[in-house]
């Protein structure tokens, strides 16, 4: 009997994905592990990896494929197995029986998108929602691929008229515009371009974490030097894939820091609190070709430091690359975002849900400083927590800053 290989779960929030292409062919022989095929999500290129060993029987889905989590996507078997290929084939007929051929089969998937002409585009999820607000499809203007609709484009769809309800759903209401709707400029000059999946998906995210979570602020400013130091003398003998950034410190820091405020490696559902006993740093990845990924370090507190830089460098590598493993993005309990190579002086992040808390970290400056009554130069760096107030309050947040800044300006602590 052939084992189904299933579309798997590459995120947290992902419920579907682009299928992009096959890495194996019908017949060849594959291991438990092997990468099979590419997929696309709102983030970035992930590899699928095969779930099972054995030979490749059959393909199911084809590239440009919208394809759910838990989908049928391959069939696996032994090599003695009758290749699909060389069943008798027959034409489906409607309201025919399928034929067994003699045996027991695993069902045929379901469809993706309707393939009926003039079919609406839109996604499962995309769908659900407009039946229950009530929305017409047809009206709202897809940013997928092919011009399919997806969740953001009916979340953030405004009618221009307010649509019949559904009978069996209770009317929700639709946000009033506060203004006139803005009118596209057209014309010589002006090109318009459409949002990219993983931009909609920032946008959508960010604002939700605006518009819903309460943040506070606190900032403190750290004197680098000792940590700079340090950093020097730990990359002398260290190969270059090995090296220490400041970066790496800093999510040392906040990781050993995390231990002491288990409440901060949480994340908010609402009606309650989950807390994580492994802590897991998300770093926030500007894209080459725009847009932000976070992978995860995990374990943060727990790796040795050399090799949690060169953990952090591959990772941040295949992001930049677009070849991202599921591994490398699932599962962060806090995130770190660093803006020191840009020359930023100082900046607020935004909490990524439903984590409880965010560092955003500025440039290591070089500045005039009091020591000892008397002026000189030092470097300083300012870093600021950013905390959901659902989940804390702010003398934590400030308690977490000073345990914080301690590290980095005490940072043998770091190597232990």
């Amino acid at each position: 009997m052939a084992d189904v290989i299933t579309m798997p779960k590459l995120g947290l929030d992902m419920s579907e994905g682009t299928f992009l292409n096959w890495l194996k062919n019908p017949g060849d022989t594959i291991n438990k592990g092997d990468v099979i095929a590419e997929v696309e999500s709102d983030k970035a290129t992930l590899e699928v990896a095969a779930e099972k060993s054995g030979k490749l029987l059959k393909t199911l889905v084809s590239a440009g494929d919208i394809v759910p989590v838990g989908a049928p996507i391959a069939e696996v078997g032994e090599a003695e197995l009758v290749p699909v290929a060389e069943a008798p084939k027959q034409e489906p007929v409607v309201g025919a029986a399928k034929p067994t051929n003699g045996g027991s089969r695993k069902p045929a998937p379901l469809a993706f998108e309707a393939k009926l002409p003039g079919a609406i585009k839109a996604s499962p999820l995309a769908r659900r929602i407009a039946e229950e607000r009530g929305l017409d499809l047809s009206l709202i203007r897809g940013t997928g691929p092919g011009g399919r609709i997806v969740q953001t484009d009916v979340e953030n769809f405004v009618p221009t008229t307010a649509p019949a309800p559904h009978p069996a759903v209770k009317p929700v209401e639709t946000p009033v515009p506060t203004s006139a709707p803005r009118s596209v400029p057209t014309g010589d000059g002006v090109t318009e371009e459409p949002i990219s999946k993983m931009r909609a998906r920032i946008g959508a995210r960010m604002t939700e974490s605006k518009q819903t979570v309460p943040h506070f602020y606190i900032t403190s400013e750290i004197d680098m030097g000792p940590a700079l130091t340090l950093r020097k003398h730990i990359n002398k003998d260290l190969p270059e894939d090995q090296k220490v950034s400041v970066n790496d410190l800093v999510v040392k820091a906040v990781a050993l820091t995390l231990r002491q405020f288990p409440n901060l490696n949480s994340h908010y559902y609402g009606d309650k609190v989950v807390r994580h006993s492994h802590i897991n740093i998300g770093i926030a990845v500007a894209m080459d070709a725009g847009g932000l990924m976070n992978v995860v370090a995990k374990d943060a507190d727990m790796v040795a430091i050399s090799r949690l830089a060169q953990l952090n460098r591959e990772m941040i590598a295949r992001a930049r690359t677009g070849k991202v493993k599921p591994e490398d993005i699932e599962g962060a309990t806090f995130t770190v975002s660093n803006l020191g190579p840009f020359d930023v002086e100082h900046f607020l992040a935004i909490i990524n849900p439903p984590e409880a808390g965010i560092l955003a970290v500025a440039s290591a400056r070089e500045v005039p400083v009091v020591m000892n009554g008397e002026l000189a130069v030092g470097t300083r760096m300012k870093c600021t927590l950013s905390v959901d107030h659902r989940v804390s309050d702010g003398a934590e947040g400030a308690r977490f800053m000073q345990e914080f800044k301690k590290l980095l300006e005490g940072p043998m602590r770091l190597l232990i």
